[in-house]
């Protein structure tokens, strides 16, 4: 893949690297009371636009075949967003007793918090093979579910911190979140044709809508020259992230592969990228809500930032790993191309359809999902190796 190819199919991390650094050159324009208006235009106007979009482009009527599946998604949701941030808050326990900056750590909690992403998880359990359905159906529950659980767990974890509040939270919250999100629903019932024609491309809109808030909320900390961040305490940071991440999708395997436990290894492997996997697009918006005027929200943001990527570069690291083991528990499996077909059929051709295409199976339609793709492993390292320079360094 040529340079220009990459960098294309990268730009939204590249996006993130370069409006934190525009941010440090030039903070007084995106702060309050500055030329943008964040006040306005962020917290109201750019907020609402995201979740409109994403009411817009959820496809709730594919989830029915998966609606069934009760224990699947009890599990799911029970370890995302009740085990997780509980785990974390243990860990907190024996961390704040380390040097490692505060502010990084109280963002470390706010990650444990979020819903699972409606992107990366769908793609990456489809990439391997795996219980696609499911992943849809969790991945757009868990976002609802996110909209009601999420600001609660923040406040009862950090709610000291908040300078909000907590009625003007949620009215916000439901303003911002939950009416554009009914209103994006109520227009994809009426546009649903033209929606699946046109193929709107609902995820680079809400990714340059995000760069938006992480641009402003970074002109926010560059303006106050209190705020430091230890370079230290930011590399321990991405280890225990990483070390999160790893260990929390080895427990997740080992639970639902054990004996009785009633799980396929398809669900196995929705259950790993589902339970694991932290929504960035909604978590940032949320953030901004909750903790709206306060200081260190940048400092808070800082752990998602880095999550967001990890994630993908950690799953593309995997995918390889997860199919083989699929292969070898599944006789007779047909491994998913890595990259999802951008509305095209798949050809009954041997080295796509195996032995179904002898069998005569029919061709079938590859849903297509308007976001990124888990790109090689060593690019996704480059770029993530960039975002956490880009935060050492400038601070």
């Amino acid at each position: 893949m040529g340079l220009l190819a990459r960098l294309r199919k990268e730009w939204f991390i590249i996006g993130i690297v370069l409006v934190i650094l525009s941010a440090k050159l030039q903070p007084s324009v995106g702060v309050k009371g500055g030329p943008l208006k964040p006040e306005i235009t962020i917290a109201y106007v750019a907020v609402s636009l995201i979740f409109f979009n994403s009411g817009l482009s959820l496809k709730t009527e594919e989830l029915t075949s998966a609606l069934l599946h009760v224990r699947l998604h009890l599990f799911v949701q029970s370890f995302t967003l009740i085990f997780f941030p509980l785990a974390v808050w243990l860990l907190l326990q024996v961390l704040t007793l380390t040097a490692i900056d505060q502010w990084l750590l109280k963002g470390l909690q706010t990650v444990s918090c979020m819903p699972p992403p409606v992107s990366s998880a769908v793609i990456l359990t489809k990439a391997v093979g795996g219980n696609e359905a499911a992943a849809i159906f969790n991945s757009a529950f868990g976002s609802f579910l996110g909209i009601v659980v999420t600001p609660l767990l923040l406040l009862l974890f950090l709610g000291s911190s908040s300078s909000v509040p907590f009625t003007s939270i949620f009215s916000q919250l439901f303003m911002t979140v939950v009416v554009p999100l009914i209103l994006g629903q109520v227009c994809r019932g009426f546009l649903r044709e033209f929606l699946e024609r046109r193929r709107p491309p609902f995820s680079a809109i809400s990714s340059a809508v995000l760069l938006m808030i992480i641009y402003t909320t970074f002109c926010d900390t560059f303006s106050n020259p209190n705020i430091e961040l230890d370079p230290t305490s930011l590399l321990l940071v991405v280890l225990i992230i990483f070390s999160i991440q790893v260990s929390f999708m080895l427990l997740t395997f080992g639970v639902s592969t054990r004996s009785g436990s009633g799980f396929s290894p398809a669900d196995t492997v929705a259950i790993m990228f589902c339970s694991t996997h932290k929504s960035l697009t909604l978590g940032i918006p949320m953030l901004k809500i909750v903790f709206e005027g306060y200081e260190h929200l940048s400092l808070i943001s800082v752990p998602l930032l880095i999550y967001h990527p990890s994630q993908i570069l950690l799953g593309s690291i995997l995918v390889p790993t997860i199919r083989s083991w699929m292969a070898s528990r599944q006789k007779g499996h047909v491994p998913t191309p890595l990259y999802p077909l951008r509305d095209q059929t798949i050809k009954p051709a041997a080295h796509l359809m195996g032995l179904g295409a002898a069998k005569g199976h029919s061709c079938q339609k590859v849903p297509f999902y308007d976001q990124q793709q888990p790109g090689p492993p060593h690019g996704r390292a480059a770029l993530s190796a960039a975002l956490i320079a880009c935060f050492y360094f400038l601070h």
